[in-house]
């Protein structure tokens, strides 16, 4: 089945900079990112990539540019704010709450979307109820998406890495987001765990929400990308789709050298 038609411009960078001292991490990044669209972010170690998340999701302020959700300024918002309106990450590194269950940790990760009162919630009012059925409901359906249904009842610790992976994809899309951001979300995964969490990403893109995806797994994420930008030294040097990439000149030299992009996507 071929790729779900992609819908208009979700999220708009435009400039974006940022500085640390005299250090230059992002220099005047600018792209576009539409519903149900993959977008792989990548570059050599240093080019900016994770600070560019982190200033999309609010963890830094920027000291130029804008970025703007269906139009509403992201920017000078907090991390919090910018999860209320829809845009979800990961992280390189597993962080569950330790000590809960799987479905508690979903359920911390649907905290931006329960929005009963603290007076409802004291006094049991059946709305507060409702919803919090509704968030359990969606809680395990996200699970079973991800495929840890049948673990749903147990403790975060006695997951597997790769199983805490998926988790924390469906604690983000617990949020109910309209943008995931995922971090090297690959990292540490068999090729089986692998395969199956670029299922999950297909998945997620099939149900209209954007994916802007960091990898170094060249193979992994080019063969899920819809587009890339190319970073270096923080500017972005290269934008189109994977194979329009993979042939970029510019962008075999800067991000693989002499070795080529396509040869190493091929092992």
């Amino acid at each position: 089945m071929g790729r779900p038609l992609m819908g208009s411009v979700l999220l708009t960078a435009r400039g974006l900079g940022k500085r640390f001292g005299g250090l230059v991490a992002v220099d005047d990044l600018s792209f576009d990112l539409n519903e149900g669209q993959i977008l792989g972010l990548i570059g050599p170690n240093g080019a900016g990539k994770s600070t560019t998340f982190n200033l999309l999701a609010g963890a830094l302020a920027a000291d130029a540019g804008s970025v703007e959700l269906r139009g509403a300024p992201l920017l000078g918002l907090k991390p919090h704010q910018i999860a209320a309106q829809g845009v979800m990450r990961t992280f390189q590194h597993n962080s569950p709450f330790s000590g809960m269950t799987l479905i508690e940790n979903l359920l911390v990760g649907a905290h931006t979307r329960f929005n009963s009162s603290w007076i409802s919630v004291l006094f049991g009012a059946s709305s507060a109820r409702d919803r919090e059925r509704e968030l359990r409901y969606r809680a395990h359906e996200l699970l079973d998406f991800v495929g840890l249904a049948e673990w749903e009842g147990a403790e975060v610790d006695n997951l597997s890495f790769g199983q805490g992976r998926l988790l924390e994809v469906a604690r983000a899309l617990a949020g109910e987001p309209r943008l995931i951001m995922l971090d090297e979300p690959a990292a540490g995964l068999t090729l089986s765990e692998a395969g199956r969490l670029s299922e999950i990403i297909r998945g997620i893109s099939a149900r209209g929400i954007a994916v802007l995806l960091i990898e170094h797994d060249m193979r992994f994420l080019l063969s899920l990308a819809d587009r890339v930008v190319v970073l270096n030294f923080g500017a972005k040097i290269a934008e189109g789709r994977p194979d329009e990439i993979t042939s970029d000149p510019a962008v075999v030299a800067a991000y693989l050298g002499d070795a080529g992009m396509s040869r190493r996507a091929e092992h």
